[in-house]
């Protein structure tokens, strides 16, 4: 079998992981094998994390909306639910920002959801009468 002697296309491969792991620790970035182990790793953190990053900010904005309404005497789930009763479809990120910048809209969307759940559930006296 013939001696294969890889000139340059070693050492563009060499190059792209070099590029790649530039900044890394001691010898991730200098040695070829610690460089592939370390972009391996990287890369399967960055495949990971990308999709960990929607539910990340679907748990802030849910937070955030929770803390707004409570604010208001209401809970999230009661807030959400009378939000699709009369639906409003603003989705969570956009109830985020609105609780986060603009506290006097929000109010009043917490206004009208608080009037229909009101109607909605029996009061509490109600209940405990019977």
């Amino acid at each position: 079998m013939p001696r294969v002697k890889r000139g340059t296309v070693r050492r563009a491969k060499r190059k792209k992981l070099a590029k790649l792991t530039k900044g890394y620790f001691l010898t991730k970035s200098k040695l070829y094998r610690s460089m592939k182990e370390a972009a391996d790793r990287a890369g399967r953190f960055a495949y990971r994390d990308r999709r960990r990053r929607k539910r990340d900010f679907r748990r802030l904005w849910i937070v955030r909306i929770s803390a707004a309404v409570r604010a208001h005497q209401i809970t999230y789930s009661q807030f959400i639910h009378g939000l699709k009763t009369l639906g409003i479809e603003l989705d969570r990120k956009v109830l985020s920002d609105m609780a986060a910048r603009d506290a006097a809209s929000f109010a009043e969307l917490v206004a009208k959801v608080k009037t229909t759940v009101g109607e909605k559930q029996p009061s509490s006296e109600s209940a405990q009468a019977s």
